[in-house]
């Protein structure tokens, strides 16, 4: 042995090849096929991470994804990855590596302090946190808030943009087989051999699995002979190493994510960092294996402390030795094959098996070098910093241990027994069943096309686990081909030559003992008690209350301890108590590889409007709304900014003529015999005699009767109407009356399509609209000929020639006004028509800023407004629905609760002092009473040029305009410290008889 590195064994590594890696800023060196889990244990590395709460030093305590201590952080400035698993990074020349959730460092902490006051973290002491504060003040409570935030998380992600990219591969496949061991590997080669496509996906970077860290024999053969010949039979399967199967989804849809360059020093700037598979395969077979449980003991978090086939698993595949001396603790035949393991590699090696009955294995471990402790519990860890030794005791009358003597070691390697890793299989809700003789969870009936097999399916042998992944790979073969290639009844779950017995906690009578049952969060046996105490008996509730099995773990550590121990709690079963939910993904994977290839301008498609260049070309500047790129407003001059901008177009647009792209509301054509009657159901107000030639304001509601989108509808003739709505919404009400006619409505023989890509739309709107339009056009634009709400069909002159346009009289802005649509391709020739008229009337172009200012002003209500929680008397609106008709939503709108007076209600705002302002968001309260929840809410703002510009802003407050008419409220914004005092107003103050837009 030199140093930590063994000098024979390491079936995984390859010691003429090392390799350099810094450990918070030292050099540090491994050899390839090192993790960074066993690179550092080489190094003599103890100490690798800092509790959660309590921040006690914790080491390395496994060797796959179920660590819950050893969470590093890994790369530096926009490539840093917090968080990461030290057995599962890859070592590579040149990784940089670092401790984490400690100051000034993991070797010696601060914040361990906390673990003097851990009485005061127990579980909920957050919730707690809360309740308590919640009789201060407003500024007491954020300056808490601040603490709290600090405190939080773990690890810290970068600031910068990802530099990484990522990618999306659409896959398929006859069978998908997760998991490489022996029970994968066998399962693989029967599919393979009937001429099936089978892919097999392994997390680890090497494939193998249990095979990599054992020396028992398969089917005759040494396990890494029988490893290379199965490799060597699977010609034509697709390998995917270094991929996590993270989720199992409808139609057996499996989601995968796989690493491409995560382990290479220098990738090639071309390949993405890492991919999503999303797989859609025949038939799916999860050989994902069986996570070691620890055991329950006083200090079983100290550095020292790791799970048993932990131990043997870095000895054999790494070569390296978890310590000098070692003691295994076990309620299995599994200890018994890690201490022989770990005492022939030549560490003192010592067993605890808590079973006090004589064990086939032992005399096979006696001769290993093994001592044997039978009946012996192990009760705590002694030492400071790290593991210096552990106490033993034997059970007690009542069940707690009797203290014995203390056991000289650096390594305390625990095996509580095994639970089969079916997260996978319960993504599709299937209910996990307790088996008490093997004292896990096994997973119920599977979906249809899904097999577990071996330790998954609870086959603890090896030779019991191919045997059954045989037989699982046949009924896969046969499902899909028809051959029936053996009769053979699958082995039943089993596998241990001597019964397994529960070991959870190991407890003294006459003291408490710190013991941990979920290391990644801090969760220890009396966090679980104290839920049980506190009335949390739900497993749900207790997990959320403790937080044990949250985040990334997912219940793989001390999830059925924390299960048995509530159990217990509530002197009840552990099928009574159940089990929590797993949830996807079953292991971590980048935020930035669920986007893909959508960052940058690859967010989103970018969509502009027909009209962009011409705007573009004029000096518009830009904004984001919905899927779209609107013109917010127009730079005329190097001086001139948005706020002086908008209220010049606004004021254009009052006092003489404007122009404004409307082209990105949504647009959608409805048509057929029965589309009048579909319209009438839809919207609260009556479609079905609107006349050809006319166009109507409606609302639609949900089916609850809350408002969902208002727009325009223009009949275009007997059976064919055009819908607009709004431009954020217009995907969802296209998607709704799709449901709507194909679920609800079939008998009805009506068509909807989306039209809104087909026209280009420009508004007009001022007094001088219609002498500006009417030039241009060929049919008569007077008030006779087109009404308020009517609709004319004409050519427009043009650059060129002539183009046709749909002309319809409606105005947002509450002046005369127009809405021009033309097929988009002739949207530009439109616009540069329309433009010089409008400047030669003293107008201008217009964009969505001042089009925002024109609508408060008027009081018009937008998606802003329409928020998912407002009625129709909310908004102002309850007068247009029909009381002759039926429409969706009617009903529920007229629930007691939905009709109350004291409901907030449209209004208008104004501050008491000029030059005050308030922001969209602030809450509007009585100005006795600036706290809770207030009376409303704000939800836009503006310079109002109608209104002698003043600051006005729309939102709602209880019970109305009519309510608080010239009464004072305060305008509360606490977040952005403000507190503003203003009075509220109809919505309606600007020309509220509508004189302007009718004359």
């Amino acid at each position: 042995m030199s140093g930590y590195r063994l000098t024979v064994g390491g079936t995984g590594i390859n010691r003429a090849q090392p390799l350099r890696f810094t450990w918070d800023d030292e050099a540090c060196f491994g050899v390839e096929g090192d993790s960074l889990a066993s690179a550092l244990m080489s190094c003599g590395k103890r100490t690798i991470a800092r509790g959660f709460k309590y921040h006690r030093p914790r080491g390395i305590m496994t060797a796959g994804p179920e660590e819950g201590g050893a969470l590093v952080t890994t790369g530096s400035g926009a490539g840093r990855e917090p968080n990461a698993k030290a057995p599962c990074v890859e070592l590579f020349e040149g990784l940089e590596a670092s401790g984490q959730n400690a100051w000034p460092s993991v070797r010696f902490d601060l914040g361990q302090v906390n673990d003097l006051m851990g009485r005061f973290f127990s579980a909920g002491f957050y919730y707690k946190t809360f309740f308590g504060l919640t009789g201060r003040g407003t500024w007491e409570w954020m300056q808490f808030e601040k603490l709290i935030r600090q405190a939080a998380g773990m690890g810290r992600a970068s600031h910068q943009a990802d530099p990484d990219s990522y990618e999306y591969v659409h896959d398929f496949c006859d069978v998908l087989v997760v998991g490489s061991g022996p029970a994968g590997l066998a399962a693989a080669e029967t599919c393979v051999a009937q001429g099936l496509d089978v892919m097999l996906v392994e997390q680890d970077f090497r494939l193998g699995g249990s095979l990599l860290a054992t020396s028992e024999t398969v089917e005759g053969q040494p396990a890494p002979a029988w490893l290379s010949d199965r490799l060597s039979a699977l010609e034509g399967v697709r390998f995917l190493p270094r991929t996590t199967a993270f989720g199992l989804y409808d139609s057996n849809v499996v989601g995968l994510y796989e690493k491409v360059t995560d382990h290479l020093a220098a990738p090639d700037p071309a390949l993405p960092r890492g991919r999503i598979r999303v797989v859609r395969p025949a038939r799916v077979i999860l050989a994902s294996g069986a996570l070691e449980r620890p055991v329950a003991f006083g200090n079983n978090d100290r550095p020292g402390s790791m799970l048993a086939h932990a131990a043997q698993t870095y000895v054999t595949r790494y070569g390296v030795a978890p310590g000098r001396s070692a003691v295994v603790a076990a309620n299995s035949d599994s200890g018994y094959r890690s201490a022989m393991t770990l005492a022939a590699a030549g560490i003192d090696t010592m067993l605890l098996d808590a079973r006090d009955r004589p064990n086939p294995l032992a005399e096979q471990a006696r001769a290993a070098g093994v001592q044997i402790h039978r009946g012996a519990l192990p009760v705590e860890i002694t030492g400071g910093r790290v593991t210096h030794g552990l106490r033993v005791g034997r059970r007690g009358r009542h069940g707690h241990a009797r203290p014995e003597e203390i056991l000289g070691a650096d390594i305390v390697a625990s095996s509580g027994g095994w639970s089969p890793a079916i997260h996978l299989v319960s993504h599709r809700g299937v209910k996990p069943v307790w088996h008490p003789e093997l004292c896990c969870f096994l997973s119920g009936e599977p979906p249809e096309g899904v097999a577990l097999t071996g330790a998954a399916a609870g086959q603890f042998s090896t030779e019991g686990a191919v045997d059954h992944a045989r037989g699982t790979a046949d009924q896969a073969v046969r499902a899909l081909t028809g051959k029936r290639r053996r009769n053979a009844k699958l082995p039943e779950p089993g596998g241990w030559e001597t019964p397994i017995q529960p070991l959870w906690e190991v407890t003294l009578r006459d003291r408490k003992l710190k013991s941990f049952i979920d290391p990644q969060h801090d969760v220890t046996t009396d966090d679980v008690r104290q839920a049980a105490r506190e009335g949390y008996a739900s497993v749900e509730h207790m997990k959320r209350y403790t937080t044990l099995g949250m985040a990334t773990d997912q219940g793989k550590m001390g999830g059925v301890i924390g299960l048995a121990l509530l159990a217990e709690a509530l002197d009840q079963s552990i099928p009574a108590t159940g089990i929590t939910t797993f949830r996807p993904p079953y292991t971590p994977i980048p935020i930035g590889a669920l986007a893909g290839r959508a960052k940058g301008h690859g967010w989103k498609p970018i969509r502009r409007t027909p009209l962009h260049a011409v705007q573009e070309e004029i000096g518009f500047r830009f904004l984001d709304v919905g899927v779209w790129k609107r013109g917010w407003w127009q730079k005329t001059r190097k001086t001139e900014y948005l706020d002086s901008a908008y209220v010049r177009e606004a004021t254009n647009v009052r006092e003489r003529v404007g122009m404004v792209d409307v082209t990105t509301l949504g647009k959608i054509a409805v048509q057929g015999p029965n589309a009048g009657e579909f319209l009438n159901r839809v919207y609260v107000n009556g479609f079905g005699k609107l006349p050809v030639g006319k166009c109507r304001y409606g609302v639609m509601l949900r089916d609850d009767g809350i408002v969902f989108d208002d727009g325009v509808t223009w009949r275009l003739g007997e059976e064919e109407f055009l819908m607009t709505c709004t431009t954020a919404n217009a995907a969802g009400v296209m998607a709704w009356l799709e449901e709507l006619l194909q679920t609800r409505w079939t008998d009805l023989r009506v068509h909807v399509a989306s039209t809104t890509d087909q026209w280009a739309g420009v508004a007009v709107a001022g007094p001088k609209a219609r002498e500006v339009i009417a030039p241009l056009i060929a049919d008569d634009l007077s008030n006779e000929a087109v009404p308020f709400m009517g609709i004319l069909r004409t050519e427009m002159a043009v650059a060129g020639g002539r183009i046709p346009v749909m002309i319809a009289r409606i105005s947002f802005s509450g002046e005369l006004a127009y809405e021009v649509y033309t097929p988009s391709d002739y949207g530009p020739a439109m616009w540069q028509a329309l433009l010089p008229a409008v400047e030669a009337a003293g107008g201008s172009a217009y964009g969505v800023e001042a089009l925002g200012a024109l609508r408060i002003e008027k009081g018009h209500v937008t998606g802003a407004e329409l928020d998912g929680r407002v009625t129709l008397e909310d908004a102002g609106l309850g007068k247009m629905a029909s009381s002759k008709k039926p429409f969706i939503g009617n009903v529920l709108r007229k629930r007691p609760d939905m009709t109350r007076d004291d409901r907030p209600q449209l209004a208008h705002f104004i501050p008491v002092e000029r030059g005050e302002r308030f922001k969209i968001g602030a809450i509007v309260c009585d100005p006795e009473k600036v706290e809770g929840h207030g009376l409303g809410w704000i939800t836009g703002v503006t310079v109002a040029p109608a209104l002698g510009g003043k600051w006005l802003g729309i939102g709602f407050v209880s019970g109305g305009a009519a309510a608080w008419e010239g009464r004072e409220v305060m305008i509360a914004d606490p977040v952005r410290g403000s507190h503003v005092r203003a009075t509220v107003h109809s919505p309606h103050q600007y020309d509220p008889k509508g004189e302007r837009m009718h004359g």
